[in-house]
């Protein structure tokens, strides 16, 4: 009965002193184990959080560098309030490592401690109520062995006695010696039978006392050590989580932040500040006007040519110079036409009459496209206030159905004139489908527009070079200009040189002065006008830095002058000049 009470603790393996010695010995090595995990992962979460400090670090921009000007784009806000979140991100992983090391790990590591003392404790007083216990069934052995030999030698007194009264040749003091001798062994006898019996009465009340009293008891304070040991291990996984757990809603600030940031960027805005920053007051060319060299006429300006004939007076052909600027420079400022000022402050007709044939196609198919998702919100705002108007008709309790109506009213007639805008816009895209050239026929007018763009940029003024040629779309980048300078670099197509009315600009124009000189690096032949021809290895006079457009201009002698390529030549502007230094 005692034993089926006690089977559901460890008293019940009173007999597995040793397996039990080395089960608690096995829970302490897995204590150290989950200890040492929990410290390497401490270790990985610092590391990690080092690494992701490190790469915020790398990328934020410098100071007095390009990526700092550009901090004025919306995409580049974007990116440094991304790298400011995952550094307070990385800081969240660094907490992480330091709630885990201060949790778990140092007082695991001090639990270990107290975990150790105990069960050397509780072992040690086992194995001395174990030791106890032998003790004592070892004097009951001694006991026991004592009496059955007292038991003996009365047993051989008492048969010498009769042996020694039976004889009549042993005289009566022999034989009241052996009596006496008989009755002193059986005295001895009863004495170590009653001993035995005291000792042995005292050893199973000792050993029932061991092995239901105290070695219980000794398991018991095992058991409950060993059950605060998993509870223990069991709270430290918990915290383990938890640890993750209570960094996750700054976590997610962190990326809440970086996706407003995702969200802030505005590309037309960023567009806008391109065109703010590198936009021209040039105009694009005109048409270029045939000219009857059949007849005597005189040439005169277009409406639609670069320049104004009310700016510009007519010149004797034998005046000409071969001057190589076509544009004319106002002398107060440079506007945009209005053309291009439309299109930037994004007005002009509503049909986008104003812009280019593909730009206003795709002007109008996104109007088509805005229209097309205004009129799905508007049905979704009919079909929610329709199941509402059907609810009230349900649970009139909950509201009035008539009052849904002039809401749905409102929606429908909005619908109607959505629906008439997108029909009127799909009308004008047709149209300007129908006029758009075929690809071959738009190849061949994009590659003459290219062309025109190259001679443009390469007769711009001196000091108005620097301003980068205009898009088809009204548009100014730098892209362009950039794309423009390549393909001027693979085929070059020099200044050209003005018409006569041009002249008049340039008449009393003196002679510029050298600013260094250049080595020819490649051959070149200048075909064109404006142009000079140089051969490899040729030294030259410096009189005009490339401005942007992908030429220089070079002096041979004192009548003999004009524009090379700046990517063949190597120049080297003298210490003195504005803004000296040697570029290939």
């Amino acid at each position: 009965m005692v034993e089926e009470r006690m089977g559901d603790c460890w008293s019940y393996t009173k007999d597995q002193f040793d397996n039990l010695e080395k089960h608690t010995q096995w829970g302490i090595e897995f204590v150290e184990k989950y200890t040492k995990f929990v410290k390497e992962r401490s270790e990985i979460e610092t590391n990690y959080a080092k690494q992701i400090r490190n790469l915020s670090k790398k990328y934020q921009p410098k100071k007095n560098s390009r990526e700092e000007e550009e901090s004025k784009y919306t995409f580049c806000r974007a990116f440094l309030t991304t790298l400011n979140e995952l550094n307070d991100y990385a800081g969240q992983h660094e907490v992480i490592a330091e709630n885990l090391t201060s949790q778990i790990i140092t007082e695991l590591s001090r639990y270990l401690q107290e975990l150790k003392a105990e069960r050397k404790s509780h072992f040690h007083d086992g194995r001395k109520a174990q030791q106890h216990i032998e003790s004592s069934w070892k004097q009951l052995e001694s006991c026991k062995r004592r009496f059955e030999r007292d038991c003996k030698e009365a047993d051989r007194a008492q048969q010498y006695f009769e042996k020694m009264d039976a004889d009549i040749n042993v005289t009566k003091a022999d034989v009241e010696k052996a009596r006496q001798q008989a009755q002193m062994r059986h005295q001895m006898a009863a004495d170590s039978k009653s001993d035995y019996s005291a000792y042995l009465q005292k050893f199973n009340q000792e050993q029932n006392e061991h092995y239901y009293t105290v070695i219980p008891n000794i398991f018991q304070k095992l058991q409950d050590m060993e059950e605060k040991r998993i509870d223990r291990i069991g709270v430290c996984m918990k915290t383990f989580a938890d640890v993750d757990r209570q960094v996750l809603p700054i976590v997610g600030k962190c990326l809440d932040g970086m996706t407003k940031a995702a969200e802030s960027i505005e590309p037309k805005t960023d567009s806008k500040q391109v065109v703010e920053s590198y936009k021209s007051g040039f105009e694009p060319p005109g048409d270029v006007e045939f000219e009857d060299y059949g007849q005597a006429m005189k040439r005169t300006a277009s409406d639609t040519s670069l320049s104004n004939s009310r700016d510009v007076k007519e010149k004797p052909k034998e005046k000409s110079k071969g001057k190589l600027w076509p544009f004319i420079k106002n002398k107060n400022k440079i506007t945009l036409n209005s053309h291009v000022r439309n299109l930037i402050e994004g007005s002009g007709p509503e049909d986008f009459s104003h812009l280019p044939p593909e730009q206003r196609r795709k002007k109008l198919q996104g109007k088509i496209d805005e229209l097309n998702k205004d009129i799905q919100k508007e049905m979704d705002q009919r079909d929610a206030l329709t199941k509402m108007k059907d609810v009230y008709v349900k649970n009139p309790q909950m509201g009035d159905p008539a009052s849904v109506d002039p809401r749905l009213s409102e929606i429908g007639q909005n619908i109607e004139k959505l629906q008439f805008e997108v029909q009127k816009f799909e009308g004008w895209l047709a149209e300007v489908e129908e006029r758009m050239p075929s690809k071959s026929d738009t190849h061949r007018r994009s590659g003459l527009y290219e062309t025109q763009n190259n001679t443009t940029v390469s007769n711009n003024c001196a000091q108005d070079r620097e301003r980068p040629l205009s898009s088809p779309d009204g548009s100014y980048t730098e892209e362009q200009n950039s794309e423009t300078q390549v393909k001027a670099n693979i085929n070059p197509i020099p200044p050209t040189s003005t018409t006569p009315e041009f002249d008049d600009e340039f008449d009393d124009e003196e002679a510029l002065p050298t600013i260094g000189t250049c080595k020819a690096l490649y051959p070149f032949e200048g075909h064109n006008e404006g142009t000079i021809s140089v051969a490899e290895g040729e030294l030259l006079y410096v009189i005009e830095e490339d401005k942007g457009d992908g030429w220089t201009r070079v002096r041979r002698n004192e009548d003999e002058e004009g524009y090379v390529p700046t990517s063949y030549v190597e120049v080297f502007l003298e210490t003195n000049a504005k803004g000296a230094m040697t570029y290939i």
